[in-house]
């Protein structure tokens, strides 16, 4: 569930975007990804899972975060500072071979407490989650208990400020979840309930779009209450992202990977989304203290016309060969982000931004409030969907990712240090730890049939895959290299 202040406009589809250039092209006509139906159908027509399990999930995952920097202490500030000092070198600095030993040494263990246990959750482990989801919190409640009740007592903007740092927290552990499911669901390992949905329902991976653009947005210019965007400044922050939707539509036509229409659309992707709700949201440029209502009214908008008929269209597996009927999912659902977009962008001002007294209990409250929203709207009004991005799957967005918020914001009163070297790592580099894990996603994908891997040819791979693309964001942030268009 992690975050940076720096807003990043490229954050999170939990779909697998594989953004490689295959280096010869078949002469005889035969397919680069012979099982690519397999695999399509291996994703479709699913139904989710229940919305207690993906709470459970997202309790989990805060909860070991911050059961590791409990337990953090001397090692972690000193490869914490090995890696900020080098960082600093110019290009021809030597790296200090002690430092970046030390560096490794962390980042492995941050490894094991973190990452493998989540990816043990997210396959073998998956009927333990409601126990273990308790057991951790019991263990959160004895490491508060273990401090002193003195020994925390900030106030006013300082509690802003923490809340701000949890927030990098967040960004960094979806990143985290989202490479993780991106590989994992490809193998029969990885629950076909914790894949996204068809239509209707809560699957884990059907919050990763969404979990995206709120996480971008709390952080945001916008929040920051920056509203003087020039078009250029636009056109630098969206390019990349046109340019990376572009690329996925050629690389995924040229090497026949597999894509499942109903997602976007034939043509439509999740970067043209986030260039989409980019230039809509600088083509308003209002103060944030007012797109909550703006965003709200689009939302609810929204809703009026799916319940008229639009959900029927956008459901139906009928296209037309015009270009709105091919990629209606993609187009329309941008309606849905654009007004989530909005929503968080003012949570992010009042509660981040500003010499708020009352962060940490409003985020608990808040999180409350979208709980009580989603299971209104889904029992009342119509049922979650990631597919339309109807109002109660941005509710549920908002729920699952201020739950997270919520615990991780307990970090005040744990001992330890409020960061891991391993969180560290993906926050200086985001964008690129993102594409380098689609870049290993779709290369295991064409050269393997993921479907037929037995359950421990599977977990080899996913732990592998996990700890290749963990050393390699160390390696890239100890080096001070960061992957940044604009």
């Amino acid at each position: 569930m992690g975050l940076e202040m720096k807003e990043v406009s490229l954050n999170y589809d939990i779909s697998a975007i594989p953004l490689f250039i295959s280096s010869s092209m078949d002469p005889l006509g035969k397919s680069f990804n012979p099982d690519k139906h397999l695999k399509e159908e291996f994703v479709s027509n699913l139904t989710g899972s229940s919305m207690l399990e993906i709470a459970s999930l997202s309790t989990i995952v805060p909860a070991l975060i911050l059961l590791r920097h409990s337990f953090c202490f001397k090692g972690l500030c000193d490869s914490l500072h090995s890696m900020k000092t080098t960082s600093k070198k110019n290009e021809n600095a030597t790296i200090d071979c002690r430092s970046w030993r030390a560096f490794m040494d962390t980042l492995a263990i941050d490894f094991l407490f973190i990452v493998l246990p989540i990816l043990l959750f997210l396959t073998v482990l998956e009927e333990w989650t409601h126990i273990c989801a308790v057991c951790l919190i019991f263990l959160l409640l004895l490491r508060i208990g273990d401090r002193r009740l003195g020994s925390y007592s900030k106030r006013g903007s300082e509690l802003a400020y923490s809340a701000r740092e949890n927030v990098s927290a967040y960004r960094v552990s979806m990143m985290i979840v989202t490479c993780l499911c991106i590989l994992a669901v490809d193998f029969k390992i990885f629950p076909r309930r914790y894949a996204k949905t068809e239509t209707y329902g809560t699957g884990l991976m059907d919050l990763g779009v969404g979990s995206f653009v709120l996480a971008n947005s709390l952080v945001s210019r916008q929040a920051r209450n920056v509203l003087s965007m020039k078009w250029k400044t636009v056109l630098q922050s969206t390019s990349p992202l046109i340019i990376l939707g572009v690329g996925r539509l050629i690389f995924t036509a040229g090497v026949d990977y597999q894509v499942h229409v109903g997602e976007y659309g034939v043509h439509w992707n999740f970067f043209f989304t986030l260039a989409a709700v980019s230039i809509l949201t600088s083509l308003i440029n209002i103060s944030p203290q007012y797109c909550g209502i703006l965003g709200l009214s689009i939302l609810i908008g929204y809703q009026i016309c799916l319940m008229c008929g639009l959900n029927e269209f956008l459901l139906s597996k009928e296209r037309a060969k015009d270009v709105i009927s091919q990629n209606k999912e993609g187009l329309f659902s941008i309606f849905g982000y654009w007004g989530m977009y909005l929503v968080g962008v003012q949570l992010g001002n009042f509660l981040f931004f500003g010499n708020n007294q009352r962060t940490r209990t409003r985020i608990w409250l808040l999180a409350v409030i979208f709980w009580l929203l989603t299971i209104i709207l889904d029992r009342n009004v119509e049922r979650v969907s990631r597919r339309m991005c109807n109002l109660a799957y941005v509710m549920f967005v908002l729920a699952q990712n201020f739950q997270v918020l919520a615990i991780l914001v307990l970090s005040d009163f744990l001992p330890g240090r409020k960061t891991s070297v391993l969180e560290e790592v993906f926050n200086r580099n985001l964008l690129g730890s993102f594409l380098l894990a689609n870049v290993m996603t779709g290369l295991i994908n064409m050269n393997m049939n993921t479907i037929s891997a037995s359950s421990i040819t599977a977990l080899v791979i996913l732990v592998g895959y996990a700890f290749v693309l963990s050393v390699l964001s160390g390696f890239t942030a100890f080096s001070g290299i960061k992957l940044k268009f604009w």
